[in-house]
């Protein structure tokens, strides 16, 4: 095998892998798009608003399940992201279809229990689609993980946009027909792509430098999306723009292949440049160090490496889970925990409980930002724009959390559970401002729990990884995001809808008008971001000293890995 021929078997296929993972998670988050077909499936149905309300429980559960997803993951050796893509596409193919096939009326109306288990089964296959990406992407790039997990989770929070600008564009805005749209589209390209989503940790000179374009790529992606998203709630786009946008939008998401290109081309020839040296070194009579011996073992441990999956980004582990015993100390951090062992550390609980506080009054805020804003005299149009936007500003959160935590990691050694302190903050202060009910509260509330709820899903994941190991990653971050739901129907059900009625019926009306409505929630929501501060905070103490004697320095010396 030739030398270019090894580089692109190897340093090629990772960001080959990088650019595939990238495209499966722009159409993944379709459990995004519920706004958009949820007035077919209530009207088709016969659904009242709690009718309704329940099976959208369902998608969120499905959603953030991951369980399953990430012991596929964690039981596949050496990796095999392909199997997991293959289980995701299945499920979102026949949830959507069955749900299609139901709204159209091909298939008698089915009982409520058997919606939701359709919606389950749909919204369950995004854990497939982005644990298959976010792991894989970890392992190639373990040494820039922020940074990876922050484009990953970004693109997939900008899928929701995407998804509704193919809806505009094909289904010409009909929900009927987008519920088919993504019964084909999130489960066909997996099917197409998934082969190239592959494990091939390589410690690459150029990788930050490579990974600052895809991010540069995608801000500009969610730039775009953003000025599009303004045009079309101000002033609706005729058809012929809205395929000239389209276009655009295409062609910005196909933008990652020239960064390949350019990277391939750059490597074949630095590897060319090397394979001289090499030769004239192998060719000479004189070999004083064992220039030779060097040449020769690497390229053998180069190619096992790659013939394995290179499976060596897994740090020692005992194969058997019998082999450790249960870690109550905090000897365990960086060590390959799975799931049964990583539950009996403090460590894990206060994540648990920062996510749910967090995620779960982010989520509760999206869920009702419409009713919001009608309460609060805001135009259909206004509330639109801010439910529209508010995909732009959780990108912003995932990339920015990722991309920040790593830079500041790198250059002062600050700890990530520190920077999820700080998210946690500015979420209550925003929860805070929506409170208030002032001209423009809204914007500027949902702008800040936007970005601070987005940033929790690229830290998590980070935060999991360093703390926790690689191996079982996918099953534990998974078990950890089941913390939105629980955070998000306890906050939404049993604070906001209960003060929410409660105003409104002392007023003898079932709707509530003014500010009076959500103040108290969102005091309450300020609160529990507080709550989630505190617990995030007590993380960042307890594992300061583990990210400056040995996450600090990994980063700064890839070779000990």
């Amino acid at each position: 095998m030739s030398d270019p021929q090894q580089w692109l078997s190897s340093e090629g296929e990772k960001w080959v892998s990088t650019v595939a993972s990238i495209w499966i998670q722009c159409t993944s988050g379709s459990s995004y798009a519920f706004g958009i077909y949820s007035p077919a499936l209530k009207s088709s149905q016969g659904y009242d608003q709690s009718t309704l309300d329940t099976v959208a429980i369902f998608k969120d559960i499905g959603a953030n399940a991951g369980l399953l997803s990430g012991l596929l993951y964690s039981s596949l050796s050496p990796p095999s992201p392909w199997l997991v893509h293959l289980a995701g596409a299945v499920q979102c193919f026949a949830g959507y279809l069955l749900m299609w096939l139901s709204v159209t009326g091909a298939l008698p109306r089915p009982p409520l229990p058997l919606m939701c288990f359709y919606m389950f089964l749909a919204a369950h296959s995004v854990t497939f689609f982005n644990t298959g990406n976010v792991v894989t992407a970890v392992m190639n790039f373990p040494h820039n993980r922020g940074t990876i997990i922050g484009i990953m989770k970004g693109f997939l929070g900008l899928s929701g946009a995407i998804l509704v600008q193919v809806n505009l564009t094909v289904c010409g805005g009909n929900a009927t027909s987008f519920i088919l749209l993504l019964a084909m589209l999130p489960t066909l390209l997996p099917l197409l792509l998934m082969w190239l989503v592959q494990v091939r940790y390589t410690n690459g000179g150029d990788d930050r430098k490579l990974l600052d374009r895809f991010s540069l790529i995608s801000l500009i992606i969610a730039g775009y999306l953003m000025v599009i998203i303004l045009w079309q709630n101000i002033q609706p786009l005729r058809y012929t723009l809205h395929i000239i946008s389209f276009v655009i939008l295409l062609m910005l998401l196909v933008s990652p292949i020239s960064i390949l290109m350019r990277s391939q081309l750059k490597g074949m020839s630095a590897v060319e440049s090397v394979s001289l040296n090499e030769k004239s070194l192998l060719e000479s009579d004189i070999d004083p160090l064992g220039v030779r011996e060097q040449i020769v073992n690497y390229r053998i441990s180069h190619e096992e490496s790659s013939i394995k999956g290179d499976s060596s980004v897994y740090r020692q582990l005992p194969t058997d889970a019998h082999d450790v015993s249960p870690i109550h100390g905090n000897n365990s951090r960086g060590q390959d925990l799975n799931l049964s062992q990583t539950i009996w550390t403090v460590d894990f609980w206060l994540l648990f409980l920062a996510m749910a506080c967090g995620m779960g009054s982010g989520l509760a805020t999206v869920n009702n930002i419409s009713q919001i804003g009608g309460s609060l005299g805001y135009t259909s149009i206004e509330t639109s724009t801010l439910v529209s936007l508010w995909s732009i500003w959780n990108f912003l959160g995932r990339f920015g959390g990722g991309y920040m935590s790593d830079y500041f990691l790198r250059s002062r050694g600050l700890t990530r559970p520190l920077f999820m302190s700080i998210a946690l903050a500015i979420m209550s202060l925003g929860h805070g401002v929506i409170s208030s009910a002032l001209p423009g509260a809204l914007y500027i509330g949902s702008i800040l729990v936007g970005i601070c709820y987005g940033s929790q899903w690229s830290l998590m994941p980070t935060i999991t990884s360093e703390i926790f190991g690689i191996r079982h990653m996918g099953t534990i971050f998974n078990t950890i995001s089941i913390a939105s739901p629980v955070g998000s129907y306890i906050l939404s059900v049993w604070v906001v809808g209960y003060i929410y009625d409660k105003e409104a019926s002392s007023r003898g009306t079932k709707t509530c008008t003014g500010g009076h409505c959500f103040m108290l929630s969102f005091l309450v929501m300020a609160f529990a971001a507080l709550v989630g501060l505190v617990a995030s905070f007590t993380l960042h103490y307890r594992t300061k000293r583990f990210y400056e004697q040995t996450i600090y320095p990994r980063i700064h010396n890839p070779v000990a890995r």
